[in-house]
């Protein structure tokens, strides 16, 4: 196997390596390497003729003085990444099981942390999207415009089938009501949000950030409105989100600091009949210029996450096949 991609990117090769706590493994790079100081997942560079697998547990016996299967690995995400000059891909694997206790056998750091406290480590920009994976939803439903027939019955039938969606286990939505008065609008946001609330989810509003701050979710902008804005929308403690088409929107967002973004049509979509899909190969260059957490829309499925991962993205998103065919009983009646 080649130690480059088809794209001419390095194959570099990380593993998420936990502990008995469920705690994952961090070691920092030493001075005089890009990014000295910064936490990072064990790994190394593929060599000319070796498979990942066998390039992991090469390097993972070097930095670290633990064995691991080769076969035994399972592809978590790999990320195209291009930072001073350098293209690399940073093929990221799950390792269940290895033998040996994990040491600094190099003079690195190493630091074990839970999942949810990975963020507040400092990591090449290569490793941030990984970050994300493991923190976040691979999920992002949008909800559909609500019917007529919705609002005249106070939008009970949408908000049951909105809340069968967290009942499956959603926990990252997008509200877009962009049909709805401010007034239904606010009502229905508020009434979204409670839910969200009981599910411990997250909620994004479709292009509107001040209904947003009020009520203390997240917005999710439309590209129009983030290639208008100078800053930030929200406080850094509320998600702030925005649809990307192509490069110059992608550094607006990673300018701005957005969380993460979606980025499409990657394929075919009944929603958007008339887009020109830009298949994966584009959507993984457009991946490598940012080191944004990026949702694949247009044409996917919920079980598409792992082919998502495959070209750098962080899950899927979607209406159509997102969102429940059924409500849930008892939901209409709150």
């Amino acid at each position: 196997m080649s130690a480059f991609d088809s794209e001419g990117r390095a194959r570099v090769v990380a593993a998420v390596l936990r502990n008995s706590r469920g705690s994952i493994l961090l070691t920092r790079r030493g001075d005089g390497r890009s990014f000295a100081g910064a936490w990072e997942f064990p790994g190394g560079k593929v060599e000319a003729g070796e498979s990942p697998g066998e390039a992991l547990a090469r390097e993972l016996h070097e930095e670290l003085g633990i064995r691991i299967e080769p076969g035994d690995v399972k592809p978590f995400i790999a990320v195209p990444c291009s930072h001073g000059g350098k293209r690399i891909v940073l093929d990221v694997y799950q390792v269940p099981t290895w033998r040996g206790r994990a040491r600094g056998r190099e003079g690195q750091a190493l630091a074990w942390t839970s999942p949810h406290r990975l963020a507040g480590y400092s990591t090449p920009p290569a490793d941030v999207p990984v970050v994300a994976a493991l923190q976040s939803s691979p999920h992002y439903p949008i909800t559909p415009e609500p019917e007529a027939g919705d609002v005249a019955d106070d939008c009970a039938a949408f908000l049951s089938r909105f809340e069968a969606a967290l009942a499956a286990g959603c926990r990252r939505v997008q509200l877009r009501a962009r049909t709805l008065g401010d007034e239904h609008l606010r009502l229905l946001a508020a009434r979204c949000m409670a839910r969200c609330r009981e599910y411990r989810a997250e909620l994004l509003i479709n292009g509107a950030p001040r209904l947003a701050e009020e009520l203390g979710c997240g917005v999710h902008l439309r590209a129009e409105q983030l290639m208008a804005l100078s800053e930030r929308p929200l406080p850094l403690d509320l998600p702030v989100a925005a649809s990307c088409h192509g490069e110059d929107e992608l550094a607006q967002a990673q300018r701005l600091g957005l969380d993460f973004v979606v980025l499409g049509p990657v394929q075919h979509t009944a929603s958007h009949p008339n887009a020109d899909p830009m298949g994966w190969q584009t959507f993984a260059r457009l991946r490598e210029s940012v080191s944004l957490p990026i949702y694949a829309l247009g044409g996917l499925r919920p079980e598409d996450v792992a082919l998502s991962r495959a070209h750098g993205a962080q899950g899927v998103a979607g209406i159509g096949a997102f969102w429940p065919a059924q409500a849930l009983p008892s939901a209409a009646s709150r």
